[in-house]
């Protein structure tokens, strides 16, 4: 079983790298094989809009735009599931996030087989600083992307400074239950 946990700040100290220990910690105790990715660390550049406004990824589902893109792409293939982690960002998902999962949308959501994320339970937290505020509108565009990703929406997970101590806790038990989801199938 292996899970990719995608972080998407630039704070290694921060609520949403707290967020991804507790993913980790989750699924490593339920006996799952855990990828961690932190998009601050790769290099991902914006969606161009090639062409006509669809590339190659429209049929192809490779972004041409050259960079850790594709890396990351590829090793997506090899997962059972996978934990996406923002911070809120005036109520949406970091510059990362958006970034990478525009280019993973273009890619994989028009795909007739199926897609890398296609039927594959996902996790999404928001995880949102010092007001607390944005997580809900942060965690719909979320639903929009797993929605065009046709993934598992196995649960989406809201977080503030406030509900960090139980929350934590929520999020490591909330993938400890996904993996054993997966393995009861």
């Amino acid at each position: 079983m292996k899970i990719m946990i995608i972080t998407s700040s630039p704070n290694k100290e921060g609520l949403t790298a707290a967020c991804g220990n507790a993913a980790e910690a989750g699924a490593l105790e339920a006996g799952a094989e855990v990828e961690r990715i932190s998009l601050n660390e790769i290099n991902v550049g914006t969606c161009k809009a090639c062409g006509n406004g669809w590339g190659p990824c429209l049929n192809n589902h490779e972004c041409q735009v050259e960079d850790d893109f594709q890396e990351l792409h590829s090793r997506m293939s090899n997962m059972d599931a996978f934990v996406f982690v923002t911070p809120v960002y005036w109520g949406e998902m970091s510059e990362s996030a958006k970034t990478t999962f525009d280019r993973l949308r273009r890619s994989e959501g028009w795909k007739n087989e199926k897609a890398f994320v296609d039927g594959k339970p996902v996790i999404a937290v928001a995880a949102a600083g010092d007001s607390g505020y944005g997580t809900i509108s942060c965690l719909t565009q979320m639903e929009r992307l797993l929605q065009h990703l046709k993934a598992d929406r196995f649960d989406f997970i809201s977080i503030t400074k406030k509900t960090k101590e139980f929350k934590l806790e929520t999020i490591k038990s909330g993938v400890k239950s996904m993996v054993n989801y997966l393995n009861s199938k």
